[in-house]
């Protein structure tokens, strides 16, 4: 294609055999003319017949605009950026290898930008889609950690402390130009279960007050395989909460850090309020899973070991 294409979609991927193709699926019935997109693939040196099923892919779809690029560097941050650097779109859109789109996602996005050009950033709805069904434990305030996201019917402005899920995001190429890219050391690297570089990079865009944007029409389905909702993976995934957010407030400075801990100390102070109200209404299982979660993610920030 000789059109620069004014959007570029990186799908980063590791050992992810078993759903990129339907993301990769989802991506080439997309409603936004051809010529207005490009996918950037990343495959972070995953170990499984990823790298061979994309591939194929590719070469079998060669009217679209698709780019396989393996990034060496272990960790989601790594990859991203990698999509970064090699993008050519005026915006960047993020969609996880284990996510579906609705066939207008990319339009709503492009249009999206249009109308609102002060818009640094944006993200949209994130809906779950369970491998078997949603566990009875898992209460409204931990749906979150399947990477979903609903605030509504309408677009506004994320509030401070609010900011897109990584499964669904945009982010405008001049943003990374003005304020860096992701923190290679924030992020799932392998098989860990760590995070907090979405937030971290939202985080420097809102001190430096650019707007950013929660936009409902655009939206992906995110898989939650079964694995995924285990006891050992839940504790894993909370304590990696703690530790990213850990590491990234120390980043900042150690007066970051304490208000992070501040924070955490209300924040079991709700959990418990919640965990009563859950057994008052006979929830038993909820209530002592957010306890459970609490206590883990408490673990990681204060860095005590497993």
């Amino acid at each position: 294609m000789n059109n620069i294409p004014k959007i570029s979609v990186i799908v980063c991927t590791y050992n992810r055999a078993d759903c990129i193709l339907d993301a990769l699926n989802s991506l080439v019935c997309q409603t936004l003319p051809l010529q207005l997109f490009e996918i950037l693939l990343v495959n972070n040196n995953s170990t499984d017949n990823t790298s061979e099923l994309c591939k194929t892919f590719i070469c079998d779809k060669p009217e679209f605009n698709y780019h396989y690029i393996v990034e060496q560097n272990q960790g989601l941050s790594y990859a991203r950026n990698r999509g970064i650097a090699e993008a050519c779109g005026e915006i960047i859109v993020f969609m996880d290898d284990d996510a579906v789109a609705e066939p207008d996602y990319l339009e709503e996005l492009f249009a999206f930008f249009n109308v609102v050009p002060i818009a640094a950033a944006c993200g949209g709805r994130i809906y779950p889609r369970f491998e078997s069904q949603r566990p009875r434990w898992m209460s409204r305030f931990l749906v979150p950690l399947t990477s979903s996201i609903d605030l509504g019917e309408k677009p506004k402005i994320f509030s401070y402390r609010q900011f897109p899920v990584g499964a669904n995001m945009a982010v405008r190429k001049t943003m990374f130009e003005r304020y860096g890219v992701f923190n290679p050391d924030l992020g799932r690297k392998g098989n860990s279960l760590d995070g907090a570089e979405e937030k971290d990079l939202f985080y420097r865009l809102m001190m430096n007050g650019e707007k950013i944007y929660y936009v409902p029409n655009a939206i992906v389905y995110h898989y939650v395989p079964d694995r995924r909702l285990t006891f050992d993976f839940f504790t894993r995934q909370a304590i990696g909460i703690g530790k990213s957010e850990r590491i990234r407030a120390k980043t900042i400075s150690n007066s970051e850090y304490r208000k992070s801990l501040v924070r955490e100390i209300l924040k079991w102070g709700v959990s418990f309020i919640l965990s009563v109200f859950y057994m008052l209404a006979m929830r038993p299982a909820k209530a002592w899973r957010l306890l459970v979660f609490r206590g883990y993610v408490s673990k990681g920030l204060w860095n005590v070991s497993k």
